[in-house]
């Protein structure tokens, strides 16, 4: 853990549970199969990143036109 946080730890966090739970998925492979099954939007979201499509002022704008739809 990094020395200085913004937030506070939850308590999974701070008693271990969320690391346990990552490391049982690990070792059952289930972040391979996910891993399959995200690749597609992942790489939508890395083109949008590369299109500066998420940076802050057009997220700003797209979610103003959701706003009056």
């Amino acid at each position: 853990m990094k020395l200085m946080r913004k937030r506070k730890p939850s308590l999974k966090t701070v008693l271990g549970v969320t690391k346990a739970k990552r490391q049982i998925k690990k070792s059952l492979g289930v972040y391979e199969v996910t891993k399959v099954l995200n690749a597609p939007k992942n790489a939508e979201r890395r083109f949008k990143r590369k299109m500066g499509l998420n940076s802050g002022i057009v997220v700003f704008i797209r979610n103003l036109f959701k706003l009056f739809k």
